[in-house]
Formats: structure tokens, sequence, C-alpha cells
């Protein structure tokens, strides 16, 4: 490499070289196109492929291809494609949002444990440890069977139960970042806390914390799929776990019912993990050096 182009790849900003290498991740890239075809198929697909997924349109169980049905219809008769389409919205919306409220949640603490410490931060670390410890499913099996089984309710379980890996990652690069040189000087100027944890400190600890919420938007569907094939999710919603849950007595019978909404998931979570994968050795400076 020539004098020149060593001061042009040092010129290059953080985000040109993120960029950079995220491209050339071959697996984060064909992942990150399974995602937005997903997306895509999620937004536009019910809008192409019209249709009422609650409708009874053919004899239940009717296999794939038959009678003009792509997938087949579930033990009511319903068209599977239809419900997969309309179930994606679904799915991803209840994944993004716990995932928004898991960021929100582990960042504040986090945040706040890492900048202060002392007493806070021992108090507030007891208390992650304390949800830390607690059996994710089975407590917000707890908080839907308590207070009903709707989209809203099962979103805020999820994300309430999934918050304590981002606050530790938070926490750990606040008390990394909080000494170093240009945090000092920012302090010694004058700047209040509150500018000093989301205006200093928090920019520059976030490439670990976008690369858990992006691997947590996959463990919120994942999650959502388990409630659902226990029984505990919303009947009058379509999602690609409430067509599990309502096939499930019926796998031994009619797998596919089962089966497609399965590699539903699998695909979808497939896809985020290549793409959390991607940005996690993009973002990361010591990666980016190799």
């Amino acid at each position: 490499m020539s004098v020149e182009d060593e001061k042009i790849e040092k010129a290059r900003s953080p985000f040109s070289e993120a960029f950079e290498m995220f491209r050339r991740n071959h697996a984060a890239v064909a992942g990150l196109i399974m995602l937005i075809l997903i997306i895509l198929a999620g937004i536009f697909g019910p809008m192409v492929y019209a249709g009422d997924p609650f409708e009874m349109v053919w004899a239940p169980f009717s296999p794939p291809g038959q009678e003009g049905y792509l997938l087949g219809t579930d033990y009511l008769g319903r068209d599977l494609v239809s419900m997969l389409l309309h179930g994606a919205r679904v799915s991803i919306a209840i994944g993004l949002s716990a995932a928004l409220i898991t960021v929100l949640i582990g960042i504040t603490v986090g945040a706040v444990a890492g900048f202060y410490g002392g007493l806070v931060e021992e108090a507030l670390m007891r208390f992650t440890e304390f949800f830390q410890v607690l059996p994710t499913l089975l407590f917000s099996m707890v908080i839907v069977a308590l207070f009903g089984a709707s989209l809203p309710m099962i979103t805020f379980a999820i994300g309430v139960v999934s918050w304590p890996a981002v606050a530790r990652i938070t926490r750990a690069e606040f008390l990394r970042i909080r000494e170093l040189e240009y945090v000092t000087a920012s302090r010694a100027s004058g700047v209040s806390n509150g500018k000093l944890i989301f205006g200093v400190i928090l920019p520059n600890a976030l490439p670990p914390i976008i690369v858990q919420a992006a691997l947590m938007v996959g463990s919120a569907i994942l999650f959502e799929a388990g409630l659902s094939f226990l029984g505990l999710t919303d009947p009058n919603v379509v999602s690609w776990g409430q067509i599990i849950g309502s096939n499930r007595q019926y796998i031994l019978d009619a797998s596919y019912t089962v089966t497609i909404p399965g590699v539903a998931i699998f695909v979808t979570v497939l896809a985020i993990s290549l793409v959390g994968d991607g940005l996690n050795d993009a973002l990361n400076p010591k990666l980016r050096q190799r």
C-alpha cells in the first residue's frame, strides 16, 4: 500500500470503515437481504395476496398445493399463506417493540449504575441480578396470565424480562468510558451529569448496545412463539407463534401447519443473528484493525 493510500485509509470515518467491513461480510449481507425481504413481505404481502387470515376458505388440513392453496390450510380451513403474511407484521412488530422496551430499560439502569457508581451502582446491579436469575419464560408467562394475553401485554412482558443483559453491557461501557480524558475534560468544564450521560458517554457506548438490541429482536420473536405455543396469545391477532400454538395438537396429523410457520421463524431469527454478528464485527474497533 502506498503512502497516499495509507493517508486515505486513515482519513476514512469510523462509519465508513464499519460499513465497508459489514459489506465484506457476505453472511451478514445475506442475512440483511433476507430480513429486508421478510419485512417487505409483511408490509406489502397482505396487499398483494388479499384475504382475511381468519376466513375459512376450504376444507381443513388441505395439504400444500391442493385446490390452488400454495401452503395448504390449517385445522379450520384457513389459508396458511394469508396467515403467514399477516403474521409477519405482528411477529416483527413484537420483536422490534419488545427490543425497544428492553433497550430503554437496560440503558437507563446500566447508564445510571455505571456513571454514578458506589451505592447507586450496588443497588441497581442487585436489582438487575434479581431479574437475571428469574426464569424468563416462566416470569413472562406469569405476567401475561395475570394481566391478559393482549398484544401490548405480551410485548411488555417480553421486554420486562429481557433487559438485564443490555443493562450489564451498558454499565460495563460506562465504567470504561467515564474515566477517559474527554469525559474528564467535559466534567471539568462544568457539563451537567445528564449531558455527560446522554450526550457524551452514551453515544460512544452505543456500538455493543446496538448489536445486543439487534439480537434481542430475534429473541423476542422466539419468546412470543414460545408463549403462543403454550396458549398465552391473543386469539384475535395472527402471528407466527399463534399459528403454531393453534395447530400444535395436530402436529402429528398435519405437521406442515406447524412446520411452515416454524421455518418462517427460523429463517427470520437466523437473518437477524447474521446481521447482529456482522454489526458486531463492523462496530468493534479491534476487529476492524485486523
